[in-house]
């Protein structure tokens, strides 16, 4: 439940550029989303990739501080504000978490704005399936 699978990663180029070329975004400081609804009859309801620009973020060791606090974030908080949802809605999505920031968060920050990013991600799907 609380363990972020392989699976759960976004590594397929084709679902990459169809998501970046046709998926819907919205802005939730420091993240940029990214999301599409897909028909592929995967396990998982969601498949992710995470980003941190090498243009803002020089050194390899800040970009992977970033990663892995986005990454915790995601892994605690996921079952109960993103996967119930689409379980129950029956929706598979691909989406991808941009840190759009300019300095480094601590973990308290980026928890907090991906709770909102991940509730706003399951309200855009709110009013489709209704």
């Amino acid at each position: 439940m609380y363990k972020f699978r392989k699976e759960e990663r976004l590594c397929s180029k084709k679902l990459l550029d169809e998501l970046f070329h046709n998926g819907s975004s919205f802005l939730v400081y420091p993240f940029r989303i990214v999301h599409l609804p897909v028909s592929s009859s995967g396990i998982l309801p969601s498949q992710i990739v995470i980003g941190v620009a090498k243009r803002k973020f020089k050194h390899a060791v800040d970009r992977n501080l970033l990663k892995r606090r986005i990454r915790e974030a995601f892994r605690l908080n996921k079952e109960e504000l993103l996967y119930s949802f689409l379980r129950e809605n029956n929706i598979q999505l691909i989406f991808s978490v941009h840190f759009v920031g300019k300095e480094i968060a601590d973990y308290s920050f980026i928890e907090k704005k991906l709770k909102v990013a991940l509730s706003q991600l399951t309200k855009a799907y709110v009013k489709k399936t209704d």
